[in-house]
This record gives structure tokens, C-alpha cells and sequence, in this order.
């Protein structure tokens, strides 16, 4: 093991008690001993000088901008010392190993790797693959199948054109001829006409059969050379599949127990792009392979952000779903005392729903934070099952609209289905008016605004939210400034459109404004809660056509 990467602290640490448990990697607050090994991490990135990757954090530099995440492991060696490893996701200045930082799982970059060399071997295919199509022969032999198809095309037209034309023209000698001869003379002109017909026929037919056998000549000719290329292309599909299935097979991680389980065995042979090359896979694999103990973990992010995504420089982050979260969850952390899964227990326990507003038809409540409006996968409480408990006769689906888990405030419900139809236009018409209240962790320049910004969900990671200009839906903000107060600014949000983590994603990211929410611990940082509240809400009530206005001031 090398001495580079194991790293003792520097720092007196004797004072600071180790966690209790592991760090659940999908939802945590870092330990401050983790948060001191990313301390030192980042000292070291601003300092460095071994490598040169350009994070987009200083201008004029070289290269295309590509921020990183790091990741730091907390372990305790065979001699009982305390010390932390280093970690960077994917490949840092085109290259996966470095001083200081563990190595990748399995290195395709190793020139005398078989991956290298099986890659080089499908490589030469592609480029044989690539002469062939491009080759003066083959080009010709194309044009020639395309000039032939052309030429009998418009040969047969011609002929056929003509015996239309000839038809006309003998009509009108077989006119004249009634007309104007005996009956023996018509008779002979009659059969020189059928005659010349017959002929005129029978040249259009030769002319077919030639050009069929010509282009059929064009066409054989090219299908040999295209299924010497069809040959190459089907002897690259199995190497290359050959090869991926090898990679999948080599690509195999450690747990405690010295069990190892491929990519391929944990999803099925058909992993996500990048799986396996994010920080907290690499960490535990390399603790694991030199016997170290796990203590704590962290990640966080290093650099400009790419521009759908929102990654703030130097915060703390969890790890992805999609290709992290199958590794770790069914092979790598089996076995280590982890901290529970906070996904898995009920944040609406103790909570109760007021209700603030109620008639025959409907009703309102104010819902806490951190309370499910309908119910997740694993836990059934919210205000959907509160509701259908409370009004075990209401028929139709309850509720209206929706608030993230995160956001308190008032929520409409409706107690028959009549009720929720009418209600529902009125959303899809957007002629109800909602007006939110939020904190923000920062100050903002101007004063009111307008937000523009189409999300998606992230594939990868899910429930954050994208902003694509490509795939995502519309969602539109209005906000304007209520007050600044100890560098924090107070501000409402009018949202035209209703999109998932709208307001909390138009208030972080580069092109909104900036400066997220505070509490959000998906796209800024953690606090006792996320400061955001569905303050008011305007409508018409669907059975005395009167505007209904139901206030409900933040709790914060």
C-alpha cells in the first residue's frame, strides 16, 4: 500500500469522538472528522501542482472546463491509527492515477491491459471498416448501381412516353385512312398500324429485361463489397461484445468480507455509463483490498458546475442513485454498522395537519414541512391518508396539487369529485394564484424578476432536477424582494407552472438566481428545515363562484 495514500492527520484529532456508526452515503451530515480530510483535500487541489485539470475556477485556463466530485474515506489501519483516504470520480487530467489518491477499480487506460489491446483490435476493424466505405472502388461501384437505376428509369419512361405518343399518332392515321380509303386500303393500313403497335410493345419489354439485367449486375457487384463490409461490422459486434462482457466480469468490487461481485452480477449485465468510477465505490474498494477500517465518508464538489446541473464549489454532497447506490446498498456496505436509512422512516411522525379552511366541498390545510402530500414507496403517511382517514366518505383523489416533502403551507383538497374536476381546471388554466415565501442564503442584486427554465428529472439521480433545453418541460417563476436581513434575502415566488423542485432549482442554479433556499439540502445546504412556504392561495370556489383567498404566514 502505498504511503501516499493512506494520510495521517496532521491535526490534533484526539478531542473528537469517532461516529457511532458509518456514514449512510445517500443522506448525511458530514462528520467532523470527514469534514477535515475534505479540508486538507481542498487545501491540497488549491496548491498542487502535479497535475493540471481545469475546474473552470481560474480564468484564461487551458482546456475544457470539467468540475469534479472528491471524496473522502475515514479508516483506521491494522495498527488501530486513524488516518483518510482521497478519491476524485471519473478521470482527472485524462489520467486515473495520481499521488495521493486511490486508484481507479479496474484501469482501461493500461497500455498493456487487455482492454487496451482488445479495444486496439476492434479499433482496427473500425478503421478497415472505414477504408472500405470510403475506398475509390467502393464509391464507383455505389455510383454506378445509382447512375444505372437512374438511366433504366428514365429509359423505360422515354419508351413509354413515346408509345403513347406513336398511339395518338395511329389513331389519327386509322381516322384518315377510314376516311379517305377503299376498304382493302384501309384494311392493309389497319394492319401496318396493329403491327407497329405489336412492335412498340415488345421494344418496351426487351428494353425492361435489359435494364432489370443491368441493374441486377450494378446491384450483385455491390453486394459483394457490402458484405465484406457487413462481415467486418459483424466481427466487431462480437469483439466488442466479447470485450464488454470481459470488462463487466474484471470490473468487480470488495466488500468487508473479501467478497467480490462484478458490475455486470449487480446490474445485470447492463450497468449505467461511468458505474464503479464514482468516489465512495473507489474508497471502500481500495479499504477493503488493504484491510483498512471504515469510519466516515464525504463528498463534495470541486469546480464550475456543467450548465444543467447545480453543484456548488467546496459542498457536501451525497452519492448517486443510479450507479452508486446498487453498489453499495447490495454488496459493498454489507456487513459495516451504517446509519439508518433516513428514506425508510416516516418524517411525518408526530406531525399534525391543520386544517385552515373548510366548507361542504373542500377544504384547506397547512401542511408541515418534511411531510409527504401522497404516499412514497415505502411509507403510506400523508396528507392524502391523513385526509382519507379524517373523511373516510369523501370520494374522488383528494388532492388537487401538490407540494414537495420539503415545503410547508397550504394545500388544497377536495372532498367529492365534482369538486376536484373544477378545481383541477382551474390549475390547468392557471387562473388559480399561489404565492410562495422563501429565504434565500445570500443577497440578491435586483429587485423582482422573472425565471424561465425548462426541467427534467435526473436520470442519474434521482428526484434532483435538470434544467434541459432540450427535454425539459417548461417552468416559469415570478419573484420579487420583500427583505435583506444578516445576508439572507426574503423573497416571494409567484410560479406560473408547476414543476417538480421548480422554485428550489430557479433559485439555485447559474442561470436563475443564484443563490439557493436556505435548508435545501439538494441544492445548497442543510439547516433544520427548508426555508420555502406556500403562503397564499387565490381561487374561485367551484359551487358559489366566489374568490376564495386563504393566507397562511411562514413559519420562519
Amino acid at each position: 500500500m502505498s504511503k501516499n495514500i493512506f494520510q495521517r492527520f496532521q491535526s490534533d484529532i484526539s478531542g473528537i469522538s469517532l461516529p457511532e456508526k458509518f456514514t449512510f452515503p445517500f443522506y448525511y451530515e458530514p462528520h467532523q472528522l470527514s469534514i477535515i480530510a475534505a479540508t486538507a483535500l481542498q487545501e491540497y487541489l488549491e496548491t498542487q501542482t502535479n497535475f493540471d485539470h481545469n475546474f473552470g475556477l481560474r480564468e484564461n485556463q487551458e482546456g475544457l472546463v470539467i468540475g469534479k466530485m472528491f471524496g473522502v474515506l475515514v479508516c483506521k489501519n491494522s495498527k488501530g491509527e486513524l488516518g483518510y483516504l482521497w478519491a476524485f470520480s471519473g478521470k482527472l487530467a485524462n489520467g486515473n492515477h495520481h499521488d495521493y489518491f486511490v486508484p481507479t477499480i479496474f484501469d482501461m487506460l493500461q497500455k498493456d491491459g487487455f482492454y487496451k489491446i482488445e479495444e486496439e483490435t476492434v479499433n482496427v476493424i473500425n478503421r478497415e471498416i472505414e477504408r472500405l466505405e470510403q475506398s475509390k472502388n467502393y464509391l464507383k461501384v455505389m455510383e454506378n448501381v445509382n447512375q444505372t437505376n437512374l438511366q433504366a428509369a428514365s429509359e423505360i419512361q422515354l419508351q413509354k412516353e413515346r408509345i403513347k405518343s406513336e398511339k395518338i399518332n395511329r389513331d389519327e392515321k386509322r381516322i384518315i385512312a377510314e376516311q379517305t380509303l377503299d376498304f382493302e386500303s384501309y384494311k392493309s393500313v389497319q394492319k401496318e398500324l396493329s403491327e407497329a403497335s405489336k412492335q412498340e410493345s415488345i421494344l418496351l419489354k426487351q428494353m425492361t429485361k435489359y435494364w432489370n439485367f443491368q441493374k441486377e449486375n450494378a446491384k450483385n457487384e455491390l453486394d459483394k463489397l457490402i458484405a465484406e463490409i457487413t462481415a467486418l461490422k459483424e466481427l466487431r459486434k462480437q469483439k466488442s461484445s466479447a470485450l464488454q462482457q470481459r470488462l463487466f466480469d474484471a470490473y468487480s468490487f470488495l466488500n468487508q468480507s473479501g467478497e467480490r461481485k462484478s458490475i455486470g452480477e449487480i446490474f445485470n449485465n447492463n450497468p449505467p455509463a461511468g458505474a464503479g468510477e464514482c468516489t465512495a465505490p473507489k474508497l471502500l474498494h481500495y479499504a477493503f483490498e488493504n484491510h483498512l477500517k471504515p469510519i466516515a465518508m464525504a463528498e463534495f464538489w470541486w469546480g464550475k458546475a456543467p450548465n444543467s446541473e447545480i453543484r456548488k464549489h467546496k459542498h457536501f454532497y451525497p452519492a448517486c442513485k443510479s450507479k452508486c447506490e446498487p453498489i453499495l446498498m447490495t454488496h459493498m456496505l454489507q456487513g459495516l454498522d451504517m446509519e439508518a436509512n433516513p428514506f425508510e422512516e416516516n418524517p411525518a411522525e408526530g406531525k399534525e395537519i391543520i386544517i385552515v379552511y373548510e366548507d361542504d366541498v373542500l377544504l384547506v390545510i397547512n401542511k408541515p414541512a418534511e411531510f409527504l402530500s401522497v404516499p412514497g414507496k415505502k411509507i403510506q403517511d400523508s396528507v392524502y391518508q391523513r385526509i382519507k382517514d379524517m373523511y373516510p366518505n369523501a370520494t374522488g383523489p383528494l388532492i388537487v396539487h401538490r407540494l414537495d416533502m420539503s415545503t410547508s403551507g397550504l394545500l388544497l383538497i377536495a372532498k367529492d369529485e365534482e369538486t376536484y374536476v373544477k378545481l383541477q381546471s382551474q390549475f390547468i388554466k392557471r387562473t388559480i394564484k399561489k404565492r410562495y415565501v422563501a429565504l434565500l442564503d445570500g443577497i440578491l442584486k435586483e429587485k423582482e424578476g422573472f425565471i424561465d427554465l425548462p426541467l427534467r428529472v435526473d436520470l442519474d439521480d434521482r428526484p434532483r432536477q435538470l434544467v434541459c433545453y432540450d427535454h425539459g418541460k417548461q417552468a416559469q417563476t415570478k419573484w420579487e424582494v420583500i427583505e435583506v436581513k444578516n445576508n439572507q434575502t426574503r423573497v416571494y415566488f409567484y410560479p406560473i407552472s408547476g414543476r417538480t423542485h421548480q422554485l428550489r432549482v430557479h433559485a439555485s442554479h447559474e442561470l436563475g438566481l443564484k443563490t439557493p433556499i436556505v435548508g435545501d439540502d439538494l441544492y445548497g445546504s442543510k439547516s433544520n428545515r427548508l426555508h420555502l412556504h406556500a403562503e397564499q392561495l387565490i381561487f374561485t370556489h367551484p359551487v358559489t363562484k366566489e374568490i376564495v383567498t386563504i393566507q397562511e404566514v411562514a413559519p420562519f
